[in-house]
């Protein structure tokens, strides 16, 4: 419809990650309600297009041709890199502007496409982070990496091991698992006869859940640490407690922010996921470049969003020439089971 901007926001609607997609969703969904109740964009109402791509590479290309199908040019998503890096080769040929606020795979973006952004950091700033913060603080004896194999799990695995290896900490242990495995009974003997007392998991809270589990089961003491992938309550309760993980600043607790909670929780809803707000963002970003940019040609949009900067509850955000934001910091936080993180270490 002529006065109507459609939105598409892509995502895991079902799958084991689902939960990722939920926040990316519950996020995009509010921006887009809030900007339509103060009269839309230029007059235009926002309509948003769902799709569910599972988390998976080639439902993902198959959502990003629907998405092309169905008209749409700007798109939130997707939220696992390993989906957004191939549905976003559709997207930079057909014309389709898109926003990822979870993929943080610099592969990404390093292919120099005009129309992908994202309003999360890097795993080559994340890695950093969580490498700085085990040498610097934690000080192990002994370290094992592991990850999943997968573009997110394996890539931040690989870039806290070089920030580990950088800083004279050695990597005794450095292995993938498969993703959707559960014995890890293997890999937990091979912990314990190495005498790890720290690991870092590249991956999601799945898979993680279950190593926790076993390894407490049979008595690895080792401290676990993480990504932003992990920071929720599905993981093992017990096991979980201490877990420390890597996130994006709480924009939930910004009192700037209050208004966007408060709507959410009056929505039964909750805030506090580490997708929230980067979705929440990335449609603020398209409402305000399409009128910055006078258009809604996607192009346009593009080089508004590269030209210019941007308020939003994740900050005054402007890009870089490959569509990531110049300035995003990752934090340590340990992990409390339904009560609030605490922050433990600043980038």
């Amino acid at each position: 419809m002529a006065d109507r901007i459609r939105i598409g926001i892509a995502g895991p609607k079902t799958g084991p990650v689902a939960q990722y997609g939920d926040m990316q969703f519950l996020g995009a969904r509010q921006a887009v309600k809030d900007i339509n109740a103060r009269g839309g964009v230029g007059g235009k109402m926002l309509e948003v297009k769902e799709y569910d791509d599972a988390a998976d590479p080639k439902q993902a290309v198959e959502v990003a041709n629907r998405v092309v199908n169905d008209g749409v040019r700007f798109l939130i998503g997707h939220v696992a890199s390993s989906a957004t890096q191939p549905a976003s080769d559709v997207y930079e040929d057909e014309n389709v502007l898109t926003i990822t606020p979870a993929a943080t795979s610099p592969e990404i973006t390093d292919r120099g496409y005009r129309l992908v952004f994202r309003t999360i950091g890097l795993d080559s700033e994340q890695g950093p982070v969580a490498g700085d913060y085990i040498a610097d603080h934690a000080r192990p004896k002994t370290v094992a990496v592991l990850h999943d194999k997968q573009q997110y799990g394996e890539g931040l695995a690989a870039s806290v091991r070089r920030t580990l290896e950088r800083k004279g900490v050695e990597v005794a242990v450095f292995e993938g698992v498969n993703a959707g495995d559960k014995d890890f009974s293997s890999l937990v003997q091979k912990l314990k006869a190495n005498g790890v007392d720290f690991v870092y998991w590249g991956g999601c809270h799945p898979e993680l859940g279950q190593i926790l589990r076993q390894a407490r089961e049979s008595g690895v003491k080792a401290r676990f640490m993480a990504g932003e992938a992990c920071a929720n309550d599905s993981l093992s309760q017990n096991a979980s407690e201490g877990l420390l993980v890597t996130v994006p600043r709480a924009f939930d607790a910004d009192p700037e922010n209050k208004a966007v909670v408060e709507a959410i929780k009056a929505d039964g809803k909750d805030a506090t996921g580490p997708y929230v707000f980067p979705a929440y963002s990335a449609v603020e970003l398209i409402a305000q470049a399409v009128e910055a940019a006078g258009s809604e040609d996607a192009e346009r949009v593009a080089k508004a969003l590269h030209e210019g900067t941007f308020k939003t509850p994740t900050g005054t955000l402007s890009f870089d020439g490959k569509g990531d934001l110049k300035d995003f910091r990752f934090m340590v936080h340990e992990w409390h089971f339904g009560r609030p993180k605490t922050e433990v270490s600043r980038a």
